[in-house]
C-alpha cells in the first residue's frame, strides 16, 4: 500500500519508505447470508493528517448515497493508520462490530483476502463502466488468484527532485540515466560538502527498488502457485550494487545515511540540505513548505539507458466490501461511489490524491503541472509488491531494509546479503502456502 504521505501534509499511510503492518491473524468468517437493503452501513476510512476537505469530499458522496437509498444511512469513522492492523483484526473476528465498507492499503489486500475479510466483487467490479479506465497496476492491487477484492481508490508514485538553482550553478542538467545519476551526485557533493548529492536512506525500501527494476531485477516471481524470492538474481544484485553505492563520504555518508527512510530523504530535501532526492507526488506539499520553494523541479527517475523510467513502486490505497456485511449490495454501491471517477477527480482537488484512472489522472495534469513528472512515471510502467499474504511479514521484519542496510555497513557483501535476505522471503512465502 502506499500507505502514503498526501500532498497536503507527509504521512506514514503503504510507510513512506516501506508501508508496513502486518495483515491481522483471525478466524475463518463466512460471508453473510442476508442482503439488506436499508439500515445502517459503517464506514471506515484512514484519517489525515489534514482532514477536513476528505471529509468534505466524503460527505458529499454519503448524501448522495442516501438519497438514492430511502432507509439507508451511513456511519463514517475516521482511524488512525498506524491502529488500522488491530482494528481490521477486530473486525474479521466480530463482525457484529465490524465496518460495511473501508479504505485499506494495497499492499495489505492479499492479507486481508487470506483472513477472511474482503468480499469478492469481481462481479460487480467487471460490470462497472468506471473500471474499464483503471490503472493496470491499480487493478492489481485489488486482484488475488483472478478474483478482485476492492476498487482502487488513488495511487502514489515517486520521482526524482532536483535543486534548480544548484544544477544552475554548477551547470549540470537533469539525468538521462542512472549512470548520470550517480555522477552528477557526486559532483554536487564535491563542489558543495555541505549538501547531499543525492540524500538516500537505507531505510527506504521504495526509493531504493527502482534501482532494482531498472536492472532487469525483481523482489519475487509466481511459482507453484505461490512465490520464490529472486532478490538474489544476478540483475537484481546489480540493481542493490547500484543503490547502495551511493552510500558514502562522495554522496551520502554511510553513518548518516543508512538509518534514513523516505520520509527523512524527503524532509533533508525540502530542507536544503540536498540537490537531490526520490520523493513522491504526496511529498509535493511538504517541499513546498520547506527551504527549496520555488528552487526545485521535478522529473521521473532514470533507468540504464538514456531516456528511459524507471520503474516505480505503485503505492496507493483501495476501497473494500467486508465479507461479513449484511449489506452487499448497498456496501458495494458505496464501495463504487466513493472509488469512482467523480470522487477521486474531488479528491485530487481536496487532498492531491492521484487518481487511479489514466483519464482522471489526464485531466488532473492540465489542472495542476507538478504531477505530469509521477503521470509519465505511472505511463512508463510501474510495479507492485508480490501479491501474497506473506508480503505483511517480509515487509514488517524489514528484511529488504536490513538487507540494503548490511551492504551499506560493510557487514555483508552484496551477494551474502541479498542471498540471507531471499532465505528470508522465501521462509515468509512457505508459510502461507
Amino acid at each position: 500500500m502506499k500507505l502514503a504521505a498526501r500532498l497536503v501534509a507527509p504521512v506514514a499511510a503503504l510507510a513512506l519508505a516501506g508501508l508496513t503492518a502486518c495483515a491481522p491473524g483471525t478466524s475463518d468468517n463466512s460471508s453473510a447470508a442476508k442482503d439488506d437493503r436499508t439500515g445502517t452501513l459503517r464506514l471506515w476510512l484512514f484519517r489525515e493528517v489534514s482532514n477536513d476537505p476528505k471529509e468534505k469530499v466524503v460527505d458529499q458522496v454519503v448524501a448522495a448515497f442516501e438519497k438514492a437509498h430511502d432507509g439507508a444511512k451511513v456511519e463514517v469513522e475516521y482511524i488512525p493508520v498506524e491502529t488500522r492492523a488491530e482494528r481490521m483484526k477486530a473486525a474479521f473476528n466480530d463482525p457484529k462490530s465490524a465496518p460495511d465498507v473501508i479504505e485499506y492499503g494495497n499492499t495489505d489486500t492479499a492479507g486481508y483476502v487470506k483472513d477472511g475479510g474482503l468480499a469478492d466483487v469481481t462481479t460487480e467490479f467487471n460490470g462497472w463502466a468506471d473500471a474499464k479506465d483503471s490503472d493496470p497496476t491499480a487493478r492489481t492491487s485489488v486482484t488475488v488468484d483472478g478474483k478482485v477484492y476492492g476498487a482502487p481508490f488513488f495511487v502514489g508514485v515517486r520521482a526524482l527532485y532536483y535543486r534548480t538553482d544548484v544544477f544552475d550553478e554548477l551547470g549540470l542538467e537533469p539525468p538521462r540515466t542512472l549512470d548520470e545519476l550517480t555522477t552528477a551526485a557526486q559532483r554536487i557533493r564535491a563542489a558543495r560538502p555541505e549538501l547531499y548529492g543525492l540524500v538516500v536512506g537505507g531505510a527506504y525500501t521504495y526509493g531504493a527498488m527502482p534501482f532494482v527494476w531498472a536492472n532487469g531485477g525483481e523482489i519475487a516471481e509466481g511459482r507453484g502457485g505461490s512465490y520464490a524470492s529472486t532478490i538474489d538474481s544476478d540483475a537484481a544484485r546489480k540493481g542493490i550494487e547500484t543503490y547502495t553505492s551511493l552510500f558514502g563520504d562522495d554522496n551520502c555518508p554511510a553513518a548518516k545515511c543508512a538509518g534514513m527512510g523516505g520520509n527523512d530523504t524527503v524532509t533533508a530535501f525540502a530542507a536544503g540540505k540536498a540537490g537531490m532526492a526520490i520523493g513522491g507526488d504526496f511529498s509535493h506539499a511538504a517541499v513546498e513548505a520547506g527551504k527549496v520553494k520555488g528552487k526545485y523541479a521535478v522529473v521521473p527517475l532514470p533507468g540504464v539507458k538514456s531516456g528511459s523510467v524507471a520503474p516505480a513502486f505503485a503505492g496507493g490505497n483501495n476501497i473494500g466490501v467486508l465479507r461479513s456485511t449484511p449489506h452487499r449490495t448497498l456496501a458495494v454501491d458505496l464501495m463504487k461511489r466513493l472509488a469512482s471517477k467523480r470522487t477521486q477527480g474531488a479528491l485530487f482537488d481536496a487532498m492531491g490524491f492521484l487518481p487511479t484512472y489514466t483519464d482522471v489522472r489526464a485531466e488532473a495534469a492540465k489542472k495542476e503541472p507538478f504531477i505530469e513528472p509521477f503521470v509519465k512515471t505511472l505511463a512508463s510502467g510501474t510495479r507492485f509488491v508480490p501479491v501474497s499474504p506473506a508480503w505483511a511479514r517480509i515487509d514488517a521484519s524489514l528484511v529488504l531494509p536490513t538487507m540494503f542496510q548490511e551492504v551499506v555497513s560493510g557487514k555483508k557483501d552484496v551477494d551474502e546479503a541479498s542471498e540471507d535476505a531471499a532465505d528470508r522471503m522465501n521462509d515468509a512465502f512457505s508459510s502461507v502456502g
